[in-house]
């Protein structure tokens, strides 16, 4: 009877794979190192959705020239959903900073579901004499040049976010780029450098023990962990909104069955309690679009990113 009843619920586990055509493992590629973002959110997903989808997702790390190196490896796949991808914000940027690519972002891939967004804080030295965002701006306007930000490296969310606030509040100053944002922060800590975008699984708790000063989140309403702090929207930026966020691609030319089966597994694996908790630790807000509305927001960000680009005059 036990026997039996393991090959029956092997089965019925196997339905949902085999209906799609779905016959052995599936390649999960994380286009970054392991231990980031990308790797711990890959892995986070893998389980739940392979359950969802009667196949195991295996992960694999394809990481070099700012995730080009693993997405040139979905890109070259074929769309029989044997082989997905989970991607940063750097989907949208990399287009616009990395020449002679082998493939073409725009076309190469096919958006299922925006994963999870993760906001980020602007946190500034303790001994800066700036309580406020507008301070911290007056403080920049009378200097200008003379403060540095740091960031977790050239083209990151970190930069990008800084070189948009900075954009918008007509303000100067020295970027120093670091290896990671992990990297850049005993330096803001001492002051040697004036700013950073932190996201909230770094800089959280360093503003809960008062070693840093939170002036602004990125968010368009306030987040959860600092209900106290202030979007920077909401503080003379109308719009303003630049987050790191993770996506779920496929190849170009993946079947609307194939994109349903994977967005249903993501939704399972998002309402997982297990993967829910350890997402609210990291500071990451559950997203899971549909298909459509994630193809939309892509392009968007796509054309978004570039002019940022462009007119921050971003290089790697």
């Amino acid at each position: 009877m036990p026997v039996f009843r393991r090959a029956l619920l092997g089965s019925v586990l196997a339905a949902p794979a085999l209906a799609q055509g779905l016959a052995r493992p599936i390649r999960f590629i994380a286009p970054y190192a392991p231990g980031g973002g990308i790797d711990t959110t890959a892995r986070l997903l893998a389980g739940p959705m392979g359950a969802k989808l009667g196949q195991p997702l295996i992960v694999e790390n394809r990481a070099g020239a700012g995730g080009s190196l693993g997405a040139a490896e979905v890109a070259r796949s074929a769309p029989d959903g044997h082989t997905v991808m989970v991607d940063a914000l750097a989907h949208t940027v990399n287009p616009h900073l990395i020449r002679n690519l082998p493939f073409d972002y725009a076309t190469a891939f096919t958006p299922i579901s925006q994963v999870v967004v993760l906001p980020q804080i602007l946190i500034v030295p303790n001994a800066l004499p700036a309580r406020t965002l507008a301070e911290f701006v007056a403080l920049l306007k009378a200097r200008p040049g003379a403060y540095s930000y740091g960031s977790s490296g050239n083209a990151t969310a970190a930069h990008l976010a800084s070189a948009l606030f900075l954009e918008r509040a007509q303000a100067e100053m020295i970027h120093v780029p670091y290896r990671g944002g992990t990297a850049a922060l005993p330096d803001l800590i001492a002051g040697t450098t004036s700013m950073i975008f932190a996201t909230v699984s770094s800089g959280l708790q360093l503003v809960r023990e008062g070693r840093v000063r939170a002036l602004g989140v990125t968010t368009t309403t306030r987040i959860a962990p600092l209900p106290d702090v202030p979007t920077i929207a909401e503080q003379g930026y109308p719009g303003y909104e630049l987050n790191e966020w993770n996506g779920f691609y496929g190849p170009a030319g993946m079947s609307p069955a194939l994109v349903t089966a994977f967005y249903e597994a993501l939704q399972f694996a998002l309402a997982d309690a297990t993967v829910q908790a350890r997402l609210d630790a990291l500071g990451a807000i559950p997203v899971g679009t549909p298909p459509a509305e994630f193809a939309t927001y892509v392009r968007a960000q796509r054309e978004a990113m570039g002019r940022l680009v462009r007119e921050a005059r971003v290089e790697i």
